[in-house]
């Protein structure tokens, strides 16, 4: 049996995961069109936030948040 982490969110207990591959990201321009884009309720986007899609399918497409952005994402690769 595996033992798992886990954290309790508003009362109910979640499993924590760990991303095992590279997301592709571009920024997202100020007032561009999100047309095909899926974007949570809780998102307003704006200048900081990211654009995800997903490789193996491009028509799949979300918007990241900024501060969601900056608190668990980086640069796979960096110059020099």
């Amino acid at each position: 049996m595996r033992t798992m982490k886990t954290v309790v969110v508003d009362g109910v207990e979640y499993g924590l995961y760990q991303r095992k591959g590279l997301s592709a990201m571009r920024e997202y321009a100020d007032g561009e069109s999100l047309e095909g884009v899926s974007v949570s309720s809780e998102d307003t986007p704006g200048i900081g936030g990211m654009i995800a899609v997903n490789v193996k399918n491009p028509s799949d497409k979300w918007y990241v948040a900024a501060k969601y952005f900056d608190d668990n994402l980086e640069p796979a690769y960096k110059d020099g």
